[in-house]
């Protein structure tokens, strides 16, 4: 019989695990299907995924050691989403998406740094933001219910569990719906008497690209995907932790994240941010009942991180493999929270409802002007917009 003690000494640990599992399952067929969507191979992809997981691991580990608190780290999602949605009209090639993953290290750097920039950051109104946010985030949430009309036998069983589980392990939703498009994949597989998988590399390894810098990739992908980096992660990030008592260390946390995401961007990883929903797990009660002992479970969470980066190069050839479109519908399913979030967030208030309406519909309809995508456009319209509108 185990003893209360040594339960109560196993809870950050059991939490922290659970937080880098959630967080990983659910979000990494985002990060891949982004990343190959502005240009990277498979090998290119496998290598993101790789050192983003390395890097915000060593970065959970390091920043909870030092601040003695749950502060966890993870890849930026929503920014993930967007290079889903840049490429469509993206034609820059990887190495400027590279070029552009770098950009957005430096100012994440810059804004630890410098006051003003966080500060300008926090000007742009948040519905706007949102908006963006929500109009990027609408193509991949239609792709559930297009993969159910593509193929329709693949498709219902992952919803089907996904539905039940949220109904019943909500936590577990995306998980489970995973494993089933993985056993799906396989079935498909063995129909298809394994082919499609030779010649993939199964094993984690790390591709350098050398980055390049163009103008319309700055504009079109590094600028949305700052904003949308500190305005969807980084933010909630902070009240996520303040909610449960804990302040944020803001500059050491903008100079890690800032650091880790110039230092992986030669190797395909597209941005760093401290975790925002994922971090209830490890900061809440699910840690134990001793505060001072939570930030064990960001350490927890870290060290799992790095054992999940062992499966990087299995689990991209697996995306890439897999049947047009179907893990496409697990990212959909991913991110639907997020995208309900964002409409609400969005249209919430009445002053902003007109420009907020115009931002979406500019980034959910991709538009491209001088080579630069929609994401960037949006936030024009829609700051144009308020600022014309705003003394009415």
């Amino acid at each position: 019989m185990t003893s209360p003690v040594s339960s109560t000494r196993s809870e950050p640990i059991i939490a922290g695990v659970v937080t880098s599992l959630v967080g990983f399952t659910s979000s990494f067929v985002v990060v891949v299907t982004g990343l190959r969507s502005v240009g990277a191979s498979p090998t290119q992809a496998a290598s993101g995924l790789l050192v983003l997981t390395v890097l915000f691991g060593l970065g959970s580990i390091l920043l909870s050691v030092q601040t003695r608190r749950p502060v966890t780290l993870a890849w930026s999602t929503p920014g993930a989403a967007l290079l889903v949605s840049a490429g469509a009209s993206y034609d820059a090639g990887w190495p400027a998406a590279v070029g552009a993953f770098l950009v957005v290290g430096l100012l994440i750097l810059a804004t630890g740094l410098l006051p003003a920039l966080g500060d300008l950051i926090g000007r742009i109104p948040a519905p706007i933001a949102q908006a963006m946010l929500a109009g990027v985030l609408l193509s991949l949430c239609l792709a559930p219910m297009t993969s159910l009309s593509a193929q329709p036998w693949s498709t219902i069983p992952i919803l089907v569990v996904w539905l039940l589980a949220m109904r019943w392990l909500p936590r577990w939703a995306l998980p489970l719906a995973l494993v089933t498009a993985l056993i799906v994949i396989g079935v498909n597989l063995v129909l298809d008497g394994y082919s499609g998988w030779a010649g993939e590399s199964w094993w984690p390894q790390l591709t350098w690209t050398t980055p390049s810098f163009d103008v319309s990739a700055i504009a079109g992908l590094a600028v949305p995907l700052y904003i949308v980096t500190m305005a969807s992660q980084n933010v909630p990030g902070v009240a996520v932790l303040k909610s449960f008592g804990y302040a944020t260390p803001w500059r050491r946390a903008m100079f890690v994240t800032g650091a880790g995401t110039v230092l992986g961007a030669p190797f395909g990883g597209h941005a760093i941010n401290l975790a925002a929903l994922s971090a209830a797990l490890a900061a809440g009660p699910e840690a134990g009942a001793d505060r001072s002992r939570r930030w064990i479970a960001g350490v927890a969470t870290g060290s799992t991180s790095l054992v999940l980066a062992a499966l990087s190069g299995t689990l991209v050839v697996v995306t890439a493999i897999a049947p047009d479109g179907l893990l496409e519908a697990v990212a959909g399913l991913a991110l639907l929270t997020t995208f309900v979030a964002s409409i609400q967030g969005a249209f919430e208030k009445a002053e902003f409802r007109i420009p907020a309406a115009l931002t979406f519909v500019t980034a959910a309809a991709g538009v491209t002007f001088g080579g630069i995508g929609g994401a960037f456009w949006a936030l024009v319209v829609g700051l144009v917009a308020h600022g014309v509108l705003r003394g009415k």
